[in-house]
């Protein structure tokens, strides 16, 4: 518990100030993020990030965070983010073929979603950023309350399992905890912010939020279980790595988007 606290304490000394500050910080951190995360998830699939395969993920990965602004890097090569994909899927095919299928259909199956999985995820924390600070600490206070009411509520009186086979100390009662912790906090957010939405509006939100929030914990777990590692990484010493960081809010900061919240 004492490390967790000490890494938390020292990660949040560093991402909280670059997040305040935005612009050219604040993006080349969340390319830095998105690419050890990319790193990970190859890696749980025994996949090189520094291969040829790894490469086209890298730089796929790169052209989806692009913000709008940077967006003529490619327009002025007549070409789209979709265009650059499809690209990058043939180019894996490609590889499957001269690889005599050491790198496998599987395997692009893998790349492709990692990329969109990560990608879209991360960029649209850039998204939300742009929007504002409120709607940046929104997100991770809900995702943080969720997180903790999880755990304590779930620690203090959980008796059913959520999902063993997944999550084996997941239980209903943290769940829904975890939800009732967040909807407070939306609540002084209306309170004491100026977000755009109603007390009713974001409580219903957030409890979507929230739930969505939980269920990326649970596709990480259930990665995890599937390639059999405890951790997505170990940079962060007492949390394990990047994903096992971010997971959660790789989920909500798409929905926030599509919530119309921005």
């Amino acid at each position: 518990m004492k490390q967790r606290i000490i890494t938390a304490i020292t990660a949040a000394a560093v991402f909280l100030p670059i997040v305040f500050f935005g612009n050219m910080p604040f993006l080349a951190m969340i390319y830095l993020l998105a690419t050890i995360s990319l790193y990970e998830l190859l890696k749980m699939r025994k996949l090189k990030l520094f291969s040829v395969p790894g490469i086209i993920s890298l730089a796929l990965l790169w052209i989806f965070l692009l913000p709008n602004e940077y967006l003529n890097l490619i327009e002025d090569l007549n070409y789209s983010k979709v265009e650059v994909a499809l690209l990058a899927v043939l180019l894996f095919l490609t590889y499957t073929v001269a690889t005599k299928n050491k790198f496998s259909f599987d395997d692009v199956a893998f790349s492709t979603m990692s990329i969109l999985y990560i990608g879209i995820g991360f960029y649209y924390f850039i998204e939300t950023r742009e929007a504002g600070l409120t709607y940046v600490f929104y997100s991770l206070f809900i995702v943080w309350a969720t997180d903790s009411g999880a755990y304590f509520i779930g620690r203090a009186m959980g008796k059913n399992k959520l999902w063993p086979e997944i999550s084996p100390n997941k239980t209903v009662e943290g769940f829904i905890g975890g939800i009732v912790c967040a909807v407070i906090v939306a609540v002084l957010f209306v309170i004491f912010t100026d977000i755009d939405a109603s007390i009713i509006e974001l409580m219903i939100i957030t409890v979507f939020l929230s739930i969505f929030g939980q269920i990326g914990d649970l596709v990480e777990s259930a990665l995890k279980r599937h390639y059999d590692v405890k951790d997505s990484g170990n940079i962060l010493p007492g949390h394990g790595g990047i994903l096992d960081r971010f997971d959660s809010l790789l989920f909500v900061w798409p929905l926030l988007h599509f919530f119309h919240m921005l």
